[in-house]
């Protein structure tokens, strides 16, 4: 007979939701409470920055909408400060597309395949505690999967953690440039020397490294969205009653999409305009500063997860960017994802204690500690 997994309740998803905020609410507050207070409209002007909150405008700036990848405040303009070259998030180019071929070959479904076994290893060490009835911190598991990811895509030389907490450090120093505001004083010399260190951690065993500032991002961007992603699923897993469906082949799938949905692990994009032009009935002016927010745009604050009923697939996968520019780890993070919650699942964890990481590039947890409430059977007992 067929188990069919429980649905989740109103109040167990209020719970999950409610210390899901915490990461953004803790982290930086005065940002997300602006962007709170102004998502009812799908696009609004505040000062010279255009915030995009709605979901048809959100894919309009993205592949409609001429954008200066390369301006201040961009992702591309903070690639610009880590390292000279062109980079993958030039707009045009053949640098950028060869680049972004090359990248899409090492992250497709074979190249993936090639790097499970990194992770999987990882999993199966850091999750054994749990079923000696001891506590384990995903959040340094997730570090680990994530430098050991890198080293082992870029051949890099430098040992996981090192390169875990040298993206971590760069994009720290480097997101005044994507958020709205100031830069503190010394900001640019700390970016610069925290991608120097990061560079060198990527260096391969043989030969020089091609386009270090490719790698660098590359690195940047796994890293730190490896981090906020897996430990901020686990807590909606273990807060909403979401393992029994983690722990179902079928449906762990479309939990992986709804769960990388809400959780939006770069919730913002940072843009510019190249030119004039119109999102939904607001003005935009070349070189207006444009927030577009994933989180909104994929209805992550007010859709929770649901298996049953996902969100389609083209709004679940807004928070990867679209168009020609969609984000290229896509894959590599639904199938990680994917083994985290296989490997959990038959422990049933909940979490002990949670604390959010106040100094982080993205909004997630400086710590999360869970700890199993059933203890797998082996083959011999079943």
């Amino acid at each position: 007979m067929t188990t069919v997994p429980a649905t989740p309740t109103a109040s167990s998803l209020r719970t999950a939701r409610r210390r899901d905020r915490r990461v953004y609410t803790r982290s930086h507050p005065v940002l997300f409470a602006l962007l709170a207070a102004a998502r009812h409209r799908a696009v609004i002007r505040v000062g010279g920055a255009v915030l995009v909150h709605g979901t048809e405008p959100y894919r309009q700036a993205l592949t409609r909408l001429p954008l200066d990848r390369t301006a201040a405040g961009t992702t591309g303009g903070a690639a610009r400060e880590l390292s000279y070259g062109g980079t993958l998030f030039d707009q045009e180019g053949a640098g950028h597309r060869a680049g972004r071929r090359a990248l899409a070959e090492e992250l497709g479904a074979a190249g993936v395949e090639r790097l499970r076994p990194v992770w999987r290893e990882i999993l199966a060490r850091r999750l054994a505690p749990l079923g000696a009835g001891r506590d384990v911190d995903l959040v340094p598991l997730a570090r680990e999967v994530a430098g050991a990811t890198v080293r082992a895509l870029l051949h890099a030389t430098g040992e996981p953690e090192d390169i875990a907490v040298a993206a971590a450090a760069a994009a720290a120093a480097t997101v005044r440039d994507h958020l709205p505001g100031p830069r503190r004083p010394g900001s640019a010399r700390a970016a610069a020397a925290a991608a120097a260190r990061l560079e060198g951690l990527l260096a391969p065993a043989h030969g020089e490294a091609a386009e270090p500032a490719l790698r660098a991002m590359l690195a940047v961007a796994a890293v730190n969205t490896t981090v906020a992603a897996l430990p901020r699923a686990a807590a909606w897993c273990a807060d909403a009653g979401l393992w029994e469906q983690a722990a179902d082949d079928r449906l762990r799938p479309a939990l992986v999409g709804e769960l990388l949905r809400v959780t939006a692990p770069s919730p913002l994009l940072p843009r510019v305009a190249a030119a004039d032009a119109e999102l939904d009935g607001c003005p935009v002016r070349a070189g207006d500063r444009l927030i577009l927010v994933a989180r909104h745009a994929a209805r992550a604050h007010d859709q929770p997860p649901d298996v049953h009923r996902p969100a389609p697939t083209a709004l679940a996968r807004l928070v990867f960017g679209t168009g020609p520019h969609t984000c290229p780890g896509a894959r590599l993070a639904r199938a990680q994802l994917d083994d985290t919650l296989a490997s959990l699942a038959p422990h049933r964890p909940t979490v002990q204690r949670a604390r959010v990481d106040r100094g982080a590039a993205l909004p997630g947890w400086r710590s999360l500690t869970v700890r199993a409430t059933e203890v797998p059977r082996s083959p011999e007992d079943r």
